[in-house]
This record gives C-alpha cells, structure tokens and sequence, in this order.
C-alpha cells in the first residue's frame, strides 16, 4: 500500500459519504464509492468509471482501495479450498471456501492469533496479535466470491471459525456485516 494514504476498503457508506462530502464532492459518489468497492470489487481507483476524472485524482492522491490478494490457496479433492491472507501489520490469516451443491459457506477470520488457549488449537500457541478491520474481515469474503466467481446478489453462509474469536472483535465484524449488508 502506498505509503501515507488513507485505506478507502472497510468504510461504511456513511463514512464513504462523509469522506466524499469532506473534500467537497457531491453526497451521492459516496454511494458510487461503495458500489465499486463492494459490488464491482475493483482494485484501483483508476476503475471508477462513473466519477470524474478530477474527483479520482483528488481520490488518489489521499486514498488507495487497500484490497488485498491472497498471499496462497490450496484446494483438496472435494473442491474445498483453503486461502492464505497476510495483513497490513505482518501476520498471516486463513479463511476457507466450502463448496455445496445449493450455497457456499465461507469460514473467515476475525483476528490474528487468538487469545482463548484451548489446547487442541494451533492459533492459540500463538497467542492474539490484534483484531482484523473490518475491510480485512470484509475483503477475504468477497476475494473468496470474486475468485470462486459466485455473483455479489448470491447469498452465502459465513461463519467466523477461521483464527480469532469474533466476539472479542465485535466492532469490526459488527461493521463488516454492515458493509455487506448495506451495498
């Protein structure tokens, strides 16, 4: 990520709207913002077609989307596939895509580490690191979907079993389930 840019991926679009109405554009590009961030699921800036030209350099210039790829992803023999993401602070998260024949269900993480200490569980000899963002929590759902090419209007299952304890990050999974909820 460019250094000393703001992250635009895991605002609400509220916050999209205020942000927009800050640097003097007009209220309804907030809304156009958080279609191409969330449904369009573009990677730059330079993507946002419908606003204009001088609104994406003023975009640019203070902001990046901040979407991340996976940084690996490994598929077993029943078209389960399971996905490797590093964050923004160092560390590493998995989420896990399950194929069904009528949905999908995606098992994402909530945190880096976990702090809980059960004894059966790898993550917790780690110890907890830090809770994800909520554009972290949001963005390995749909780089899950866009990669498995299930459209934004599909519904899915997501359960937060992958690392962390979801509600020991409330705000941010609270705000994640907005974010997909509102778009």
């Amino acid at each position: 990520m460019p250094e000393g840019k703001d992250i635009l991926f895991g605002r609400t679009l509220d916050e999209l709207t205020e942000l927009v109405t800050s640097l003097g554009m007009p209220r309804f590009t907030g809304k156009q913002i958080a279609q191409w961030l969330y449904d369009k699921r573009v990677t730059s800036i330079d993507e946002m077609t419908n606003l204009s030209k001088a609104n994406r350099t003023l975009l640019a210039e203070r902001y990046t989307v901040g979407r991340t790829a996976p940084v690996m992803s490994q598929l077993s023999k029943d078209g389960t596939r399971k996905y490797l993401f590093a964050v923004s602070t160092g560390g590493l998260v998995e989420a896990v895509f399950i194929p069904d024949k009528d949905r999908a269900t995606l098992c994402i993480s909530s945190q880096v580490g976990c702090k809980m200490g059960c004894a059966f569980c790898l993550t917790a000899k780690g110890g907890l690191v830090r809770n994800l963002t909520a554009g972290e929590i949001v963005g390995q759902i749909l780089w899950i979907k866009r990669e498995n090419k299930i459209p934004y209007e599909r519904r899915i299952n997501v359960v937060y079993m992958g690392m962390g304890e979801p509600l020991d990050n409330l705000a941010n999974v609270s705000k994640a389930v907005k974010i997909l909820t509102e778009n």
